[in-house]
């Protein structure tokens, strides 16, 4: 056989297999070379055609041509440089106010830029999918940090602009969380403002009855007030399309849910429900230790030595660590403090592992019947604090479950991305980021 079988038969023409590996409709291959670190520069051209002026519609004079740098997406592992070769034209028209212009191709890239299209939202499925840092990102393209963030940002802050985003929330979630750990003096001294940010939640189900979290906003402060502004920023069609509104027992949420979401239940989120009940016991149990010994936990004592024990729901014990509960509780009478707490922890934690929200209901309504009574001042404290939020706790049965988990999830997703990024120094740089990240801006 003297020569392959599968050769390219271009002859000097195209290459359709060259034009189909480059996958960029319009475009073709011209030549491919290996340059640098192993980097590659694709030069690709238009083939011929009339083209008419876009100032007058005049038939258009080919008038030479305008190597254009771009930086493209990877390939085989290798960063691509695509050397588009624009066709440069001249206008016919001798009374037309245009005289030469550039072929354009927004689907290739914008006017002036400096990465394709296609770059551009490849860069963007990194970070929103691969978790990926810009950093990271910029040395696949073999480019610099600033090229790609000012590329992608536009993009970002178009889908951030749509109302769209905001259509079909039904259920809505509240949470905060710290953004920056430096100085909260007024960024215009030189500082990064507050460290909390309120994030915003859709917590809404789809058909199967999933939850898909999905993360609307992020706004300065943390305070109902902050929650308010930004409900009322929303406009009547959104605040009305809202049923169910988790939150945190913090009563700015709350008053702020109230005062602009008139038709939405209230949810109190179920986690922290529980984490009162486990607070609770923790509370208890310090303090009989210091009633008893005068000092802290220490190793040997009864109460210490069960300490993790405590925050374990029942079910998940095993014989050997019930016999240590035992054990505990028989150390000492006033012991039984801690274990009647203990045990109100367990029955306010067994109301959301019920076989179905009915039965959840009734050991619910139970707690707010016993709880206040307790002599335990801890166990009557947290009894007199579900009272005052009855409405929200037993929110959690005529919902279906509705809960801020998602929320808190969302939450740790955003916590994921700003140590990837080794934190973050402008707000709206965050706030954009975390809203890629979290759904908000593209399906």
């Amino acid at each position: 056989m003297t020569e392959p079988t599968t050769r390219c038969r271009a002859d000097g023409n195209y290459c359709d297999r060259c034009d189909l590996l480059l996958g960029l409709e319009g475009l073709r291959v011209i030549a491919v070379e290996r340059r640098g670190l192993g980097s590659l520069t694709v030069t690709v051209e238009s083939p011929p055609g009339p083209v008419g002026c876009p100032g007058c519609g005049v038939l258009a004079t080919g008038h030479g041509r305008a190597p254009v740098p771009l930086v493209d997406a990877p390939a085989m592992g290798r960063p691509v440089r695509l050397l588009w070769r624009k066709r440069r034209w001249r206008c016919a028209e001798g009374a037309c106010e245009v005289v030469t212009f550039l072929e354009q191709d927004h689907t290739v890239a914008l006017p002036r830029a400096k990465l394709t299209t296609r770059a551009a939202w490849w860069a963007i499925e990194q970070m929103r999918r691969e978790h990926a840092s810009v950093n990271g990102i910029r040395r696949q393209l073999g480019t610099s940090w600033r090229t790609v963030w000012e590329t992608i940002k536009p993009l970002l802050q178009i889908a951030e602009a749509d109302p769209a985003r905001f259509d079909g929330v039904t259920v809505l979630g509240v949470d905060e969380h710290v953004w920056h750990h430096v100085s909260t003096k007024p960024i215009s001294v030189g500082g990064r403002g507050p460290k909390e940010l309120t994030g915003m939640v859709d917590l809404t189900r789809d058909a199967a009855g999933r939850t898909r979290a999905r993360l609307l906003d992020l706004v300065p402060g943390r305070s109902g007030e902050a929650y308010r502004a930004w409900l009322q920023g929303r406009g009547p069609d959104f605040r009305d399309r809202v049923k169910i509104a988790t939150l945190d027992p913090f009563r700015g949420c709350k008053n702020a849910i109230d005062d602009q979401l008139d038709d939405a239940r209230a949810v109190l989120d179920a986690f922290h429900v529980v984490k009162l009940g486990t607070k609770v016991v923790d509370d208890v149990r310090r303090r009989v230790q210091q009633q008893l010994h005068g000092h802290r936990g220490r190793k040997g004592d009864p109460l210490y030595g069960i300490r993790n024990l405590l925050r374990a729901g029942e079910e998940h014990l095993t014989e050997r660590q019930r016999t240590r509960l035992a054990r505990a509780w028989a150390a000492d009478e006033q012991h039984v403090e801690v274990e009647v707490a203990w045990h109100c922890a367990q029955q306010l934690r067994s109301c959301y592992h019920q076989a179905g929200h009915r039965e959840g209901r009734v050991i619910a309504e139970q707690v707010l019947r016993s709880f206040f009574t307790c002599p335990i001042p801890e166990v009557a404290r947290l009894g007199r604090r579900l009272r005052t939020w009855r409405d929200e706790f037993l929110g959690y049965f005529d919902t279906g479950g509705a809960n801020n988990g998602g929320t808190e999830a969302m939450n740790g997703l955003i916590e994921l991305h700003r140590r990837i990024a080794r934190g973050f120094r402008n707000r709206d740089n965050y706030r954009l980021r975390m809203l890629l990240i979290g759904g908000g801006l593209f399906a």
